[in-house]
């Protein structure tokens, strides 16, 4: 499985409709190809509670590790992505959710005073929820009540998700009422990443060099070395790898040869993309191949 993105790493699916724009899932980071879900953002709000095991979830430059009963609070438009902690399962809710269902229409009061003050704010792009803070822990007794909601919704369940929703995002805006924002330089530095990360999907399958990945964000090609290694915890060039062998697991569904595939997703040989396939997938493509289907 994958999160489908668009080349802008904006995620592809629908969190909900223009109706109802929540959308409430059960997920496993085991269920993910390599036990990763890739990096994307949304315009939606994300909360997350974990339901068992434990998972590395980094949000723009902050990670954090979350075990059973913890949550997150991830705010609109921030990138994200989750790996596995050493093969250990984990199971989570996620409940997705556009500001608009929040604050009903453009320049509202609640839009204006109470969520734009909180979603327009790049320095605040997440929060770890503990049960040992009071508060946290109210919001995290809340997504239990909402779990058990989903999975046998009553006929009221749209209302009572809203309320429950709005007593969620009280207390978050009571709590960022008395923050301090971040510095710009950790703002700055979150920009910058998103525009190596954009121009890297955007361009995986042509042969880029560090200076064209540099270049794209006026940085030399020593610091932008450094720079993505302090934020990502590994090289560009391996990311590189990793992305076009992320790109290549949907066309293992298809007719295509290994070495059309090879060569579609920017490789210079089938037996060079076999190689990096058999790192970060632990077995060889056509081994990959033949486990979809016989399951």
């Amino acid at each position: 499985m994958q999160i489908i993105t668009k080349d802008n790493q904006q995620e592809a699916k629908e969190h909900g409709s223009f109706s109802f724009p929540v959308y409430v899932s059960l997920e496993k980071i085991q269920s993910y190809d390599n036990g990763t879900f890739l990096w994307h953002w949304h315009p939606e709000i994300e909360l997350t509670l974990i339901l068992s095991g434990k998972i590395e979830y980094q949000v723009n430059d902050i990670t954090y590790t979350l075990s059973e009963g913890d949550g997150i609070f991830g705010n609109s438009n921030s990138l994200h992505t989750g790996r596995r902690i050493n093969d250990s399962h984990c199971t989570y809710l996620s409940i997705t959710f556009h500001p608009r269902f929040l604050y009903g229409y453009e320049n509202s009061i609640l839009q204006t005073k109470y969520v734009s003050f909180i979603t327009a704010n790049d320095s605040w792009s997440s929060l770890p929820l503990k049960q040992e803070v009071e508060w946290q822990k109210y919001i995290l007794d809340i997504l239990k009540e909402i779990y058990t909601m989903f999975q046998n919704p009553a006929d009221d369940y749209e209302i009572t998700i809203h309320q429950k929703l709005m007593d969620i995002w009280h207390k978050l805006y009571l709590y960022y009422s008395t923050q301090p924002e971040r510095g710009n330089k950790t703002l700055i530095h979150v920009q910058r990443l998103r525009e190596i990360l954009a121009f890297i999907h955007e361009n995986y399958a042509s042969d880029i060099s560090l200076e064209d990945i540099a270049a794209s964000t006026s940085l030399s090609k020593s610091e932008c070395c450094r720079f993505f290694k302090k934020h990502m915890n590994m090289t560009i060039f391996d990311y590189i790898l990793y992305y076009k062998i992320q790109k290549s697991l949907p066309l293992l569904v298809t007719d295509q040869s290994i070495t059309d595939i090879a060569f579609t997703v920017g490789f210079s040989s089938a037996s060079y993309y076999t190689q990096i396939f058999k790192r970060y997938m632990e077995c060889t493509p056509l081994q990959y191949k033949k486990s979809l289907f016989s399951s």
